[in-house]
């Protein structure tokens, strides 16, 4: 057994002591076939008090998964830990080794790879395949040992700004970036409030005081979270989420205007074909020189066109000039 197990440890690079290989085999892990390293790892004394006046109890058997040469055969480590009992403090104990963290079943040395693919230009997707891993261990890895993990609980940006987008699987992910210098403070995998709150507690409010403001989009709970996190901060509707709803709104005027005309006609044409140039800002538009316009069989500048078409309700025109006057401001 000896000159097997140097053998294993000299080619799989493990040096830890207390781990004993005394076979190879191949087999099916999860309807994949797989290469299996047999061992066995000793205990000859109480992890508790250090006697060894010991009952040994059976082991325990765990598949630690180990890289390979060949991502398509992955290889598993079958570690055996001995379980003892302590006669003199009735302690049970397990034995550890140096390959893996205690209640973890990736290798260390896997790991280590994780973290070199990642300084790649790769996807998880593609490491978790090379290291016969899932893309969330990957994520798990990268979140423990990158620097960003280390958070600075004593700072937080003047000028904050809450946000969310659409990230993996469609789902949405809360995003804080500093107002001032656009540098991403903190990504959140959702966007639920108490998951939101959680993460801002961690800073003491003496830090969360030092924040002045808080520019945030319509989001009502964004309000009341701002408010209770951040006591001193002045909170700030995005203009561009307000210019956004105000487009929204004159698009549903417009095109209940539109529905009242026959299809095909003027009228219809009018307010079909040339929605662009009512959300264009008014000083933009060609107000000189017409052009032939082949849906109203006329020439006209785009100015005319949106008058010509605002003129058709006066609801639509207030909410069109409300709209200009806020996209100014």
């Amino acid at each position: 057994m000896s000159s097997c197990n140097d053998c294993i440890k000299f080619s799989l690079n493990i040096k830890d002591p207390l781990l004993e290989f005394w076979d190879i085999s191949t087999g099916k892990y999860r309807n994949r076939e797989a290469k299996f390293y047999h061992a066995i790892v000793h205990l000859d004394h109480c992890l508790n008090c250090g006697s060894d006046n010991i009952v040994h109890n059976g082991h325990l058997y765990s598949n630690v998964r180990y890289p390979a040469l060949d991502a398509s055969l992955p290889v598993f480590i079958r570690i055996a830990k001995e379980r003892i009992i302590c006669r003199n403090c009735q302690t049970n104990s397990m034995a550890q080794t140096e390959l893996v963290d205690k209640y973890c079943c990736i290798s260390n040395a896997t790991k280590r790879k994780i973290i070199g693919s990642l300084t790649e230009d790769w996807s998880m997707k593609s490491i978790a395949r090379q290291t016969s891993t899932s893309t969330n261990t990957v994520q798990r890895v990268l979140e423990k040992y990158s620097p960003s993990s280390f958070e600075d609980t004593d700072w937080l940006p003047e000028y904050l700004a809450f946000d969310e987008f659409r990230g993996v699987g469609r789902q949405l992910h809360f995003i804080a970036i500093d107002g001032h210098t656009h540098k991403i403070v903190k990504v959140l995998p959702t966007r639920l409030k108490k998951d939101i709150i959680n993460y801002f507690k961690r800073f003491p409010i003496t830090v969360r005081n030092k924040v002045k403001t808080v520019t945030m989009d319509l989001n009502y709970y964004y309000d009341i979270m701002a408010k209770e996190l951040f006591p001193n901060a002045q909170v700030i509707l995005d203009r561009f989420h307000i210019v956004q709803m105000l487009n929204r709104s004159f698009n549903s005027c417009r095109i209940q205007e539109m529905k009242k005309h026959k299809k095909g006609s003027w009228k219809y044409n009018l307010l079909k074909y040339y929605w662009k140039l009512y959300l264009k800002p008014f000083d933009d538009l060609e107000k000189v020189k017409p052009c032939y316009q082949s849906r109203l069989k006329d020439t006209l500048t785009q100015e005319q066109i949106v008058a010509d078409g605002l003129s058709l309700n006066n609801e639509l025109e207030n909410t069109y000039n409300l709209m200009q006057d806020i996209s100014k401001a």
